[in-house]
């Protein structure tokens, strides 16, 4: 599979993981593909779809699922097939923008003009993406709660289009306006405060668990070092038993495997190794003697009683409160219950998106590229390139039934802001219809339902098995949803010439006498 272009990074590139997409697919759908899918299938592609893309896609359902027939067709088409009125020309202009790109798609007497077809490498994903950088310049203390996720659900939600977005821009600047039109976004966030309701008694035990646990990690790790140095000391030790029985053979080999050049290397090696074994073997047993002690003091201690203390005098118990003042920093304080910590600030308030101008800045890239840094041209750009493609007479008929789908043209405004646009690049008192799908997401899914009920019993649009194998894997045949096909031609081969082939005879007539040829 090839990628289209540096935005098509979900795209599966393997033939293996595409059979288990279809598989999941199939048995979701309640078809058995174990052996034989008997079932006509009906798939999308892309626009202007390489031929390779189609063969491996072909080959894949004839060979592996072996089905009946399939056809395939371009999502934006068939919302196009399915929105078809009475009164609708068969001719448009289709501008499909979905997750990642725009297409704009000129259609002639319900045909696709593959030609002047163009294609924008913006969509939604580009937005979210975008969108989540300036939430995050202007709320850095959220930054890791600005996620993607997040970012789409605000374009969903509270996006639109602006039908002047310089126009619009000057309305935010007003106070008043900016107040009545900005949204709050609700970050999820805990009342709890660390560390401000817990006692002496839990952080002591807390600071005891962190500290076993510690202690535990450490074990863990001189053990499996232990065990790691042992075995290669054990290794060493077998390579020095082969030279003191004097098998030279194996013992040079060793030496190679274990990139020593010496014997007397070796000896150093077994050393040091043999030194750590035994600090790491002495390490262990202290941390267990240190566990035991650590359990032994922790045990309360009963005071000892001292029967002579009964006897002190009045007089020595009023000598040492006197001095008492004196050592009064070193005596320890008693720890006062901590209370809770009321936050000065609402922290709901504090974990709140305020949406301003980037209601309308994130959607605008799709006419504005540059708003990214992206060297491409804009919807009404594009549009108006693809129009000048067209005599007068075309471009009448093309405006008269511009239509809109894709889940990227789900914003409010954008119809209206299509229209502006055709109103200022065709010509004084000219008319042109704007039309947006019923569904823009999943008008696809039902046109090619529409398309397949409606062609099932006809060959039109779909490839057999034996189109297949006639005319290979890249074969398509068209209808009024599907891309245009363009066969591979290969060059043919010129006939070699007779005045080519008249050195080699002379050569060859010549060969018979070296006299003659001198």
């Amino acid at each position: 599979w090839l990628l289209r272009s540096p935005f098509d990074r979900n795209v599966p590139v393997q033939l293996e993981l595409q059979e288990l997409l279809l598989d999941h697919v199939f048995q979701r759908l309640g078809v058995a593909s174990q052996g034989c899918v008997d079932h006509p299938v009906v798939l999308t592609e892309a626009v202007c779809n390489p031929l390779y893309s189609r063969q491996m896609m072909s080959e894949l359902l004839f060979e592996c699922y072996q089905v009946p027939k399939v056809s395939y067709g371009v999502d934006s088409l068939y919302s196009f097939y399915h929105n078809r009125r009475q009164n609708w020309p068969c001719s448009g202009l289709v501008i499909s923008s979905g997750y990642q790109c725009t297409h704009i798609l000129p259609v002639l007497e319900g045909r696709l003009d593959a030609k002047h077809c163009k294609r924008i490498n913006l969509g939604g994903c580009q937005a979210a993406v975008y969108l989540q950088r300036l939430l995050q310049l202007k709320y850095p203390g959220h930054f890791a709660a600005i996620t993607l996720s997040r970012m789409e659900e605000i374009l969903h939600e509270h996006s639109y289009i602006a039908e002047d977005y310089i126009e619009e821009l000057q309305k935010w600047r007003s106070p008043e306006y900016y107040e009545n039109n900005m949204h709050k976004m609700q970050l999820p966030f805990s009342n709890k405060l660390l560390g401000s309701t817990l006692t002496s008694e839990e952080k002591q035990e807390r600071r005891q668990q962190q500290l076993r646990r510690l202690q535990e990690l450490n074990a863990r790790r001189r053990e499996e070092k232990l065990q790691l140095d042992q075995e290669r000391l054990d290794r060493l030790l077998y390579v020095q038993e082969l030279l003191e029985d004097g098998q030279m053979d194996q013992f040079h080999k060793a030496l190679v495997e274990l990139n020593m050049d010496s014997a007397e290397e070796l000896q150093s090696y077994i050393n040091k190794l043999s030194l750590s074994v035994e600090q790491t073997k002495q390490k262990i047993l202290q941390a267990e003697v240190n566990i035991e002690v650590d359990v032994v003091d922790s045990k309360p201690e009963t005071p000892d009683l001292d029967p002579l203390g009964s006897e002190q005098s009045l007089e020595d118990v009023e000598s040492i409160n006197e001095f008492e003042p004196l050592f009064a920093e070193e005596q320890p304080e008693v720890e006062k219950p901590v209370a809770a910590v009321q936050p000065v600030f609402n922290l709901a308030e504090y974990h709140q998106l305020f949406l301003g101008t980037e209601r309308i800045r994130a959607p605008e890239i799709v006419f504005q590229p540059s708003l990214i840094g992206e060297d491409q041209a804009g919807i009404a750009e594009t549009m108006q390139y693809v129009l000048e493609r067209y005599p007068k007479e075309q471009q009448a008929i093309l405006v008269q039934n511009v239509f809109l789908t894709g889940g990227n043209t789900m914003y409010p405004g954008l119809k209206a802001r299509v229209q502006k646009e055709l109103l200022e690049m065709r010509p004084f008192q000219s008319s042109f219809q704007v039309h947006l799908a019923s569904s823009p997401v999943l008008d696809a899914w039902y046109g090619a339902r529409d398309w397949a009920v409606e062609y099932m019993t006809r060959e039109e649009g779909w490839i057999t098995r034996k189109d297949y194998e006639e005319k290979g894997g890249e074969y398509l045949k068209e209808h009024c949803a599907s891309n245009v096909y363009v066969p591979i031609r290969l060059p043919k081969q010129a006939p070699r010439t007779t005045e080519a082939l008249a050195p080699s005879r002379v050569l060859t007539s010549s060969t018979g006498n070296p006299c003659e040829q001198a």
